[in-house]
């Protein structure tokens, strides 16, 4: 037999989850509506043969077959993986000391902080417009300021890295913000007790600050490696790609394949291989920072 005190916390608790549930429906409508919805659609396309302007008609297995059998399409995965090596470990070093260097509250940091966001927070593709300015080969200004003339964009050797330290200097001022955040989360008495137990700076930043910036290094991690192989938008204002498909990155292939080549089914099975190497590389991250050990904060 239920007491009335049983029933009353029953019918409290049912009434919470109702409420949270209510309170998540709008957003649990838009994650179905703009994620899980089209990443269905995707996945039906992958198996479809359309060129956006016929009816569709079922092709099986045959896009998967084409795709993975495509040279083009394994260039492109090489370029990406290249691209996101060059990317993300070094806006990751850059936005750790930039967030070291402003937690110091040296003067002008505030001003600072305003700086190394802006262009995270500007249009990626004005801004490649504006940087293809730069790196032009007669009037650009890069070239300009250097006396000589370097074919940063046409070059198959210098393309990638060029387009590479473009998206770095656009990101680069994300990642210090969450490394900041991190840093001056950290407890001030840890610190200290290291101090006194006699730790200098590099003890105190390799042995105490971070390791406990790992859920921080692990969120900026998955965060950018996502970003790197999404990468379009820089790509197609900077080189199109180009030259000899050196920028041809993965984000880029499914563009061209879907708008210029009119094959839906092709670039929806490019997407979907993108979305099982994010899906696996993303587990992978998970389950190593996982084990990681950090300080008891209590």
């Amino acid at each position: 037999m239920v007491s009335n005190g049983g029933i009353r916390r029953h019918s409290l608790r049912r009434h919470r989850a109702v409420t949270g549930y209510t309170l998540l429906a709008p957003s649990l409508f838009g994650v179905a509506c703009f994620l899980l919805l089209p990443v269905l659609v995707v996945v039906w396309l992958s198996f479809q043969s359309w060129d956006l302007i016929g009816p569709i008609s079922f092709a099986g297995l045959d896009n998967y077959r084409s795709v993975l059998a495509d040279g083009v399409f394994g260039n492109s995965l090489l370029v990406t993986l290249v691209f996101v090596l060059l990317v993300v470990p070094i806006q990751t070093v850059l936005g750790l000391a930039a967030a070291t260097f402003l937690t110091r509250g040296l003067p002008g940091s505030a001003w600072f902080r305003t700086i190394y966001v802006l262009p995270w927070i500007c249009a990626p593709l004005a801004l490649g417009v504006v940087w293809k300015w730069i790196l032009a080969p007669t009037d650009g200004a890069l070239n300009t300021l250097l006396g000589v003339r370097i074919e940063w964009l046409s070059d198959p050797g210098l393309a990638l890295p060029s387009v590479a330290a473009v998206v770095i200097w656009t990101n680069v001022g994300y990642v210090t913000l969450f490394f900041l955040a991190g840093l001056l989360n950290i407890p001030e008495h840890i610190l200290e007790a290291a101090r006194i137990d006699g730790a200098g700076p590099v003890a105190l930043f390799w042995q105490i600050k971070l390791p406990l910036l790992r859920p921080t290094m692990f969120f900026v991690l998955v965060t950018t490696v996502v970003s790197a192989f999404q990468t379009f938008d820089q790509v197609y204002a900077l080189t199109q790609g180009g030259p000899a498909r050196t920028t041809d990155v993965v984000a880029a292939r499914i563009y061209y394949e879907a708008f210029e080549a009119f094959d839906l089914g092709r670039a929806s099975v490019m997407a979907v291989i993108l979305l099982l190497i994010l899906v696996t590389i993303t587990l992978a991250q998970q389950l190593y920072f996982r084990r990681r050990v950090t300080y008891e904060m209590d």
